[in-house]
């Protein structure tokens, strides 16, 4: 005997056979042998790392390597104070992704929670309730509402049982069972006779004989898949990757070339040359930008908290504002997961409900005029009734929100009721319930037998159209007295209602005598009383309407994959405004594509219905494949494998399950779609943040190294020393290049559309203004400190005027950076942000102190400076910010002409 699938296209005596077992369920002996064969019914737990592993992973990058580099070459200099200084930022960036790493390790394994706690099966014919890990292939299991089912089941009884499937196939309406088999290539989300582990039985009895347990079930095979799928390196990982290897080695290049050109062309000492050489690698590694990148991206996760945006992987915040493509489930994702009743028929009128959930209250519309409550028509209120009679569903509230305890559709009835003004319960006590036919699949109504306190009894029906409306011979007109049946009509008004993606269902009545006490199947085939039909749908969530939107304006599209019924995905895709001219695919029909037909499809249609998760993961795919980013957003188990896929896999917070939040990068904390625009917004604001760091980052740097090389070249004295430039890059970038990670969002940052993925952090404008600021840099440091030697000035004085320039261009940089990409920045805009000014006024404390303060001049060799001395240095700073906004003029200029 072995665990498997292809039960559900077996009769239950081959399966029964085929897992030597019967109706009466195991033996304990047996079961206890099986146990030990198959194992515990629960999934395998996924290998941690140590922590102490984990903390040393952290140190593997190589801009890591660089920071390091650069405490060994200042520890080599004699300069243990920056030595210690360089390393607390290496292990400040290591405590902050361990600390990152550290909150996903500590979420649960929400796969293995998700299978039943405890389980009623038959041993020994005699049942029994035993732990849910101790099921085996071969039980038979008991399920009865509210029961979680402990594993995959082959279906061999049913009473009318109903089981919410939501969390594989992303349905949000309970499935009807039944017994008979289907065929082999039935899809999971219609396999019928099957019950499987983890979802929710919400309505009705049943019985099945266990066919898989533990890593065999459907949920475990979900959960093999995560194991075998990649999880892609973000853009910003690769791009920094790159940027640090080459960075490395230009630096290491350079300063090999210079060591060589010093000692045997210009025969200087060996040891003169290599110390030069370190003061010049000194200058060119920017040892703070990783622990900037690292903070900014810090900030933006805090920012995304506040809107409502968990992020699990610090890098992940920073691709959310590269995603060119939203891979969206429906259910709870675009839609609330709740049903809500949206279209009323009753005789022969139609009434628009307001959609509130399952709030009883709210709106119920006749011809464009609100219905008053107290003038309901005599069919409408008979629907009522029939709705909350013919119902097993409860309604409470929970806080502010309304549940439903039992079937949602059943749930959306009640809350109809109550936008009529009656109340459930005192229906329910007027017109007691005194037999009952449960709804089955193979009646597909279910009927009521009530009574009221005057002895009258009534029979009520509720079903799908076509089959109630076979059961009647009449229906209720406008004025309440019955009239023949149209039955054309009605199925005219159920095919309109069912266009619109909504699910149809019909209410029946008759009078019975009052000494009846038992209704059977020939008492609901006699001549029944058509009431009408009600439309019910998981609305969309407005704000998602105008999140898509936004999405759309910002050049991202949108993809709808769901496991739902093709119809209902279209027309949910339709009222959320996706456009989908090329209609709808379903997974039997992505079965048939080829990965390159895949990959065309995938970028053309907007709506993917009755997909499975190798379906959605086979999308992620063919859209990387075709360049883009993509983000997934899912809450079911269904949707895990995607997720995880995805080059940002967004679960939602409150309705999802724990399985689709441990493999994501998002977690929406209020399940609302509007928060990924958000997100979108705040990972393209931590982007430009980025690149405003660099583009501040290494032309400085450059320039800086740049006076050092054409020194040595020149054979002339160094403007700045090494331990200077050290200073300088130590207080400069802990404040100013720290402050560009506070920048505000831009204007137009919603306008532009998304950055490829191979778009580098350093594209030509930014190479050009490292070459072009670097140039300036050089002219200005060389300037003053020729002007200060050639004024007589002394070595130290003419070199503290050098640094006190390098650090004044490097504010008034700090300025034009900040309105990079502004063609006309505001008076505003060069106010600058509070933290700005906070980091430009610790600089000026900084260097006054190291300038005029004698214990500091002992250390870096400065000397005081006069006030036309500083007024000088200033000057120089101003004209770096003219120059450089004098020439994006002109190329801005330039450009626009360019393009017309």
């Amino acid at each position: 005997m072995e665990q498997g699938t292809g039960f559900h296209q077996q009769d239950t005596d081959t399966v029964f056979r085929a897992l030597t077992t019967g109706r009466a369920g195991l033996s304990q002996a047996e079961a206890r042998e099986r146990l030990a064969r198959f194992g515990s019914n629960r999934l395998p737990e996924a290998r941690r790392q140590s922590p102490l592993i984990r903390f040393l992973r952290q140190f593997h990058n190589i801009l890591i390597y660089v920071l390091l580099a650069a405490a060994s070459i200042t520890l080599l200099l004699g300069h243990g104070l920056d030595t210690a200084v360089i390393l607390a930022v290496v292990l400040l960036n290591a405590v902050v992704g361990y600390v990152q790493e550290g909150k996903a390790a500590r979420a649960i394994a929400a796969i293995r929670h998700m299978l039943a706690p405890q389980a009623s099966v038959l041993r020994d014919g005699k049942r029994l309730s035993i732990a849910g890990d101790d099921v085996v292939p071969g039980d038979v299991v008991l399920l009865d509402a509210g029961d979680r089912v402990p594993a995959d089941l082959r279906l061999f009884k049913v009473h009318g049982l109903q089981i919410q499937e939501a969390i594989l196939t992303g349905e949000s309406v309970a499935v009807s069972k039944q017994t008979s088999p289907v065929s082999a290539e039935t899809l999971v989300a219609e396999r019928d006779c099957m019950a499987f582990s983890g979802t929710t039985v919400t309505g009705g009895q049943g019985a099945g004989v266990v066919v898989a347990t533990g890593q065999q079930t459907e949920v475990g095979r979900i959960s093999g898949m995560l194991t075998e799928v990649d999880t892609l390196r973000t853009p910003l990982i690769e791009q920094m990757s790159v940027l640090a290897r080459w960075l490395t080695l230009l630096i290491g290049v350079v300063a090999g070339l210079i060591l060589l050109y010093g000692y045997f062309v210009l025969q200087q000492p060996f040891a003169d040359v290599f110390m030069a050489v370190v003061g010049l690698s000194v200058a060119a590694i920017p040892e703070g930008l990783p622990a900037v990148l690292t903070i900014t991206l810090a900030v933006g996760v805090q920012t995304m908290a506040r809107r409502h945006a968990i992020v699990r992987r610090l890098p992940a915040i920073e691709t959310v504002g590269s995603v060119s493509v939203i891979c969206t489930d429906k259910t709870g994702t675009l839609t609330r997961n709740e049903m809500s009743v949206i279209s009323v028929v009753a005789g022969a009128r139609s009434y628009t409900v307001e959609d509130s959930g399952y709030a009883p209250f709210g709106c119920v519309w006749l011809d464009g005029e609100t219905l008053d409550p107290e003038q309901v028509p005599l069919p409408l209120k008979t629907l009522v009734r029939s709705a909350v009679l013919c119902n097993d569903a409860e309604l409470s509230r929970q806080g502010q929100a309304w549940e439903v305890q039992g079937d949602p559709m059943e749930g959306a009835l009640l809350a109809l009721a109550g936008k009529l003004d009656e109340t459930p319960a005192e229906l329910r006590r007027a017109w007691p319930r005194t037999d009952v036919i449960p709804f089955d699949t193979a009646n597909r109504f279910m009927a009521t037998l009530n009574h009221d306190h005057q002895g009258h009894g009534m029979i009520f029906v509720k079903g799908a159209p076509e089959t109630v409306l076979a059961l009647c011979a009449n229906h209720q007109g406008k004025d309440g007295r019955p009239v023949p049946l149209d039955t054309a009509f009605w199925q005219r008004r159920a095919e309109e209602i069912a266009s619109r993606g909504q699910r149809v269902l019909a209410f029946a009545c008759r009078e019975v005598p009052d000494n009846k006490t038992v209704v059977n199947l020939e008492d609901v085939r006699h001549e029944l009383l058509f009431v009408g039909i009600v439309g019910l749908m998981d609305p969309p969530r407005e704000e998602a309407i105008n999140a898509v939107a936004e999405c759309q304006a910002a050049g991202i599209r949108v993809k709808m994959i769901t496991g739902d019924h093709a119809s209902t995905a279209s027309a949910i895709g339709a009222l959320i405004g996706l456009a989908n001219h090329d209609g709808t695919l379903t997974g039997a029909e992505l079965d048939k594509l080829n990965d390159d037909e895949l990959a065309v499809a995938a970028r053309q249609v907007s709506v993917f219905a009755r997909t499975s998760p190798e379906h959605k993961l086979r999308l992620v795919k063919a859209l990387q494949s075709e360049g883009m980013t993509v983000a997934m957003t899912g809450d079911g188990v269904n949707d895990a494998p995607a997720l995880r896929r995805a080059d940002i896999g967004i679960a939602m917070g409150c309705k999802g399950t724990e399985a689709a939040k441990e493999v994501s990068d998002l977690v929406l904390a209020d399940d609302n779609f509007a928060s990924i625009v958000a997100a979108v917004r705040e990972g393209r604001t931590v982007r430009d943040n980025i690149r405003k760091v660099i583009a501040w980052t290494l032309p400085t740097s450059s320039g800086e190294a740049f006076a050092i090389i054409v020194a040595l070249l020149v054979g002339v004295a160094l403007p700045v020393t090494p331990v200077q430039i050290l200073w300088i890059n130590f207080i400069t970038t802990v404040s100013l290049g720290l402050a560009l990670a506070f920048e505000p969002t831009s204007n137009n940052t919603m306008q532009r559309k998304p950055r490829p993925r191979t778009d580098p952090l350093i594209d030509a404008s930014v190479l050009w203004h490292i070459i072009l600021v670097s140039l300036l840099f050089l002219c200005g440091v060389f300037g003053i400190f020729t002007f200060a030697i050639e004024s007589g000035y002394t070595l130290e004085l003419a070199r503290t005027m050098a640094m006190n320039t390098l650090v004044a261009m490097e504010i008034f940089y700090l300025f034009f950076i900040r309105t990079m990409d502004v063609r006309s920045p505001s008076w505003t805009m060069l106010q600058g942000t509070p933290v700005v000014w906070l980091a430009v006024f610790g600089v000026l404390i900084g260097q006054c102190v190291i300038t005029y303060w004698p214990g500091a001049q002992a250390v870096f060799s400065t000397r005081a400076m006069s006030v036309m001395d500083l007024a000088l240095v200033l000057l120089v700073g101003v004209a770096l910010l003219l120059l450089l906004e004098i020439e994006k003029q002109v190329r801005m200029r330039v450009g626009r002409s360019d393009l017309q």
